[in-house]
């Protein structure tokens, strides 16, 4: 039976601010995502790490999804610097990709700091040497093994999963009703939606930025957390904000800028426990 991701393992991963604390010592995600075709996933993706709680989100893309960042969250720095994180491909495809782009992401996969692949960067993962996540649906995934030269019947499976992170040197984050987190190196958990309400468009945006500002934030503290686990917290989070989100009108229906704004309010409530301790995860 697969691990389970609860409550007191995402409380270990995720950082409480001090007195001591400035935008910069808890942490700083950078996003290359959006396009012109689908802008809006840039605007989720930051969004969603804006609302996991970081101290800067750096964004980086096309001249309309920038406008509409900014418009959205105009405390978002559009210019280049430092991060520990950074989120790639959300809301972009790999066929309309420029020859500029491409290279662009090159360098940050080749890049000392951990990288979320999303989407349309998903066929440069293979070749990355910085530490990876990537997120696929199963049908990303699918497309994914066949890359890698495995079945893509597995693409729906924890198995599958695992086979893939094995393939790739990378943690898998299979995205699904059940969410399952495989790692390089063996260890596996699942996360279940608690509500089905989540199966909508731009979700999977604003869990990628999720998981940019849990990783980046991990990072700036020099928490000995795990990409795996970083991945299995985003997972519940975002979970968790969007049953939070569906509680709020009566167990109806959400849209992902739902998900992203019930994100502090889990958050909060995950954090108003005891101090804890951060958690190694041995794989």
């Amino acid at each position: 039976m697969l691990r389970s991701w609860a409550a007191d393992d995402a409380t270990r991963v995720l950082g409480r601010p001090t007195a001591h604390d400035d935008k910069y010592s808890r942490g700083v995600v950078g996003l290359r995502t959006g396009s012109r075709q689908f802008p809006g996933a840039a605007v989720l993706g930051v969004e969603g790490a804006w609302r996991t709680g970081i101290g800067m989100v750096r964004y980086l893309g096309p001249s309309r999804p920038t406008r509409l960042v900014l418009a959205r969250r105009p405390e978002t720095v559009t210019a280049d610097g430092r991060v520990q994180a950074w989120v790639i491909g959300s809301g972009t495809s790999s066929e309309d990709r420029t020859d500029a782009e491409t290279r662009m992401l090159r360098e940050v996969l080749d890049g000392p700091d951990p990288v979320v692949v999303d989407a349309g960067a998903l066929d440069l993962a293979a070749s990355a040497t910085a530490p990876v996540v990537v997120t696929p649906h199963a049908g990303e995934h699918a497309k994914l093994r066949s890359a890698l030269g495995l079945d893509p019947d597995g693409a729906r499976s924890s198995a599958g999963a695992a086979e893939t992170a094995a393939a790739l040197g990378a943690v898998v984050l299979l995205k699904g009703a059940t969410t399952i987190v495989a790692s390089p190196e063996g260890w596996e958990c699942a996360i279940e939606a608690p509500t089905s309400w989540l199966a909508t468009a731009g979700t999977g945006d604003v869990l990628a930025g999720i998981l940019g500002a849990v990783t980046a934030g991990a990072a700036a503290r020099r928490a000995p957390v795990s990409l795996a686990a970083c991945a299995a917290t985003a997972a519940w989070l975002h979970g968790q904000a969007a049953l939070a989100a569906s509680e709020a009108v009566a167990g109806g229906p959400i849209t992902a800028l739902d998900v992203a704004e019930h994100l502090p309010l889990v958050v909060g409530r995950l954090l108003a426990g005891p101090e804890t301790t951060p958690m190694l995860i041995e794989s």
